[in-house]
């Protein structure tokens, strides 16, 4: 499984937008706030990892 890091940029109620911040993209991806850690707030960064999000350390 490959692994994946992510800032969150932005917060919209239900949904944040996250951008990878381990690769040059200007792309951002909309995430459901439910798939995410609850105490996640904008410049949050976090890792993908078998389909899980958690909070990068």
């Amino acid at each position: 499984m490959e692994t994946w890091y992510y800032v969150v940029d932005s917060i919209d109620g239900d949904y944040a937008n996250l951008k990878r911040c381990d690769i040059e993209s200007d792309d951002l991806k909309l995430v459901a706030r439910a798939l995410l850690p609850e105490s996640i707030a904008v410049g949050t960064k976090l890792k993908y990892e078998f389909m899980q999000y958690s909070i990068a350390e």
